[in-house]
C-alpha cells in the first residue's frame, strides 16, 4: 500500500510544484515587482551613496535552532542557492541541515537534507552542478549529489578510517578535475591541516596539502622535547589565473601564500590580523588582489604580490566582521556585514575611505549576522543570520552602476584596480 501511495505522489508531485509556485507567485507579487522593476529614484540625488530594498525573506522552520554558516550559488540556475545550517558551539552540536532554495519559491526549501553533525562549510560544482560539497563539524566531509541522494545520504562521505579532519572543517572549495579527470576539493581545518578529496568510482580518497605551522613558535613538552606549534585554518583561496597558487588565513591572524608543488612550504607569509580570520576571497577579475576579514573589526584589501608591503586599504568597521565577498561585476565593489546587525557596501573606485551604503538590517538584539553573497546574475544581495533566517536585498543603481556602463569589462575593471594599487604602491615604495 505505502508503495502504491508513494506512486501516486510521484504522479502528482509536479503539478502540486507549479501550483505551489503560482500561488507564492501571487503572494509576493509586490516583491517580485520590486525585484524585477523598482530603482531608488533618490540615487539621482545622492552621488557616492546608495542603498539596500528588503526582498524575500528564506526561512524554515526547524532551521530556526541554527546558524546559517555558509551560502553558495548554483552555477546553472541562477536563483538557485545552497544553505549549510550548523552551530559554533563545541558544547552544543545538535546537527545541522543541508537546504536549497529558489527565490521563484521563499516560503519553503527545494530540498532539505539532515545531518548528524552541524555543517560548517560548502561549495557547489560549477561544472557539475548537481554536487555539492560538505564541510562538517565534527571534521568529516561528504559529497551530495541532488540527482542521485536518496533521503540524506550523501553519495562520498569521510569516515575515521579511511581519513577525516580531527577538527572544525571551516572551508571547502571545488578544484579543477585531476589530470585523469577525476573531480576532488580542497578543505581546511582548524586541526592546521589543509586536505584535498578525489572523488573515485567507490570512494573519497584524501591527500594533504599542507600543514600549518606556526613559525619561530614550539611547545615543550614534560621531557623537554621541543615540538612544532601547528596554525589553525579557518579559510583559503585559490588563484584565478595560477589555480596552483593559492592563500589560506589563520586563527592566529596570518597569511600564507602557499602552492600545490611546494608541500609543507610557504612561499610568502604576513601577519594581516590581530584576531582571527573569518574569510579570504579573491577578487574575481584581477588576480592579484583579495580581501581578509577579521574579528579584530577590519577588513583589508591586499595585493598577494605585495604582502610584505602590508594592506592596499584597511577599514575599521568597530564590530568583528563576520563575512565579506567581492561583486561579480566590478573589480573594486565588495560588501560586508558585522555581527552587530550592519552591511557595508564599498566601491573603491568611487570612495575609498567610507562605504556607499551602511545599513543595520538586523538589530542586535535579534541576532548576529553570519554570512553574505552576491547573487552572480541579478542585482542582489543575501544575507544571513544566526537563527537560520535568509534576508535578500536589491542593490540601488549607485551600487552597481558599472554594470550598465558602455564598454565595460574584465580589461576596463582590471585598469581601475590596477590604477588603485598605483595610487597605493607607489609612495610606499619610495620610502622603501
Amino acid at each position: 500500500m505505502d508503495e502504491i501511495e508513494s506512486d501516486e505522489l510521484q504522479k502528482v508531485s509536479g503539478g502540486l510544484s507549479i501550483l505551489e509556485r503560482m500561488v507564492n507567485q501571487n503572494t509576493y507579487d509586490e516583491i517580485s515587482q520590486d525585484f524585477k522593476y523598482w530603482e531608488d529614484a533618490a540615487d539621482e540625488f545622492r552621488s557616492g551613496q546608495g542603498s539596500l530594498l528588503p526582498l524575500w525573506k528564506l526561512s524554515y522552520e526547524k532551521a530556526r535552532k541554527y546558524s546559517v554558516t555558509s551560502l553558495k550559488w548554483n552555477s546553472k540556475y541562477k536563483d538557485f542557492m545552497a544553505v549549510g545550517y550548523g552551530s559554533h558551539s563545541f558544547m552544543n552540536d545538535k546537527g545541522g541541515l543541508l537546504c536549497f532554495y529558489t527565490l521563484k519559491n521563499p516560503s519553503f526549501p527545494e530540498f532539505i537534507f539532515s545531518a548528524n553533525s552541524g555543517i560548517s562549510s560548502l561549495d557547489s560544482n560549477t561544472d557539475d552542478f548537481n554536487l555539492v560539497a560538505v564541510g562538517f563539524y565534527s571534521g568529516n566531509v561528504a559529497v551530495y549529489d541532488l540527482a542521485q541522494s536518496k533521503e540524506d545520504n550523501p553519495v562520498y562521505t569521510s569516515t575515521a578510517l579511511t581519513g577525516k579532519h580531527s577538527d572544525p572543517v571551516w572551508q571547502v572549495a571545488w578544484q579543477k578535475p585531476d589530470p585523469d579527470g577525476f573531480l576532488n576539493f580542497y578543505s581546511i581545518s582548524s586541526d592546521g591541516v589543509m586536505k584535498s578529496w578525489t572523488l573515485m568510482k567507490n570512494e573519497l580518497q584524501h591527500a594533504e596539502v599542507i600543514q600549518l605551522r606556526v613559525e619561530g613558535q614550539s611547545l615543550v613538552g614534560p621531557s623537554g622535547v621541543e615540538s612544532e606549534l601547528l596554525g589553525c585554518g579557518t579559510c583559503f583561496d585559490f588563484s584565478l589565473k595560477l589555480d596552483y597558487i593559492f592563500l589560506v588565513g589563520t586563527e592566529e591572524g596570518r597569511i600564507h601564500k602557499c602552492s600545490k608543488t611546494y608541500i609543507n612550504q610557504y612561499l610568502d607569509t604576513a601577519q594581516a590580523h590581530n584576531m582571527t580570520i573569518y574569510s579570504l576571497k579573491m577578487n574575481p577579475i584581477h588576480p592579484s588582489v583579495f580581501l581578509t576579514c577579521s574579528a579584530d573589526w577590519t577588513v583589508k584589501v591586499w595585493n598577494h604580490a605585495e604582502l610584505e608591503v602590508g594592506p592596499l586599504f584597511t577599514f575599521d568597521l568597530n564590530s568583528p566582521v563576520a563575512d565579506a565577498c567581492w561583486a561579480p561585476y566590478a573589480s573594486t565593489v565588495f560588501a560586508a556585514c558585522t555581527i552587530d546587525g550592519f552591511v557595508y557596501v564599498y566601491d573603491l573606485n568611487i570612495n575609498k575611505y567610507a562605504p556607499l551604503c551602511k545599513q543595520q538590517i538586523l538589530q542586535s538584539k535579534k541576532g548576529k549576522l553570519t554570512r553574505l553573497v552576491f547573487n552572480p546574475h541579478f542585482p542582489v544581495l543575501i544575507v544571513s543570520d544566526d537563527r537560520g533566517t535568509l534576508y535578500s536585498f536589491k542593490l540601488s543603481p549607485n551600487l552597481r552602476k558599472v554594470e550598465v556602463e558602455k564598454g565595460s569589462s574584465d580589461e576596463t575593471e582590471m585598469a581601475k584596480m590596477d590604477k588603485l594599487i598605483s595610487f597605493v604602491l607607489e609612495p610606499l615604495l619610495v620610502k622603501q
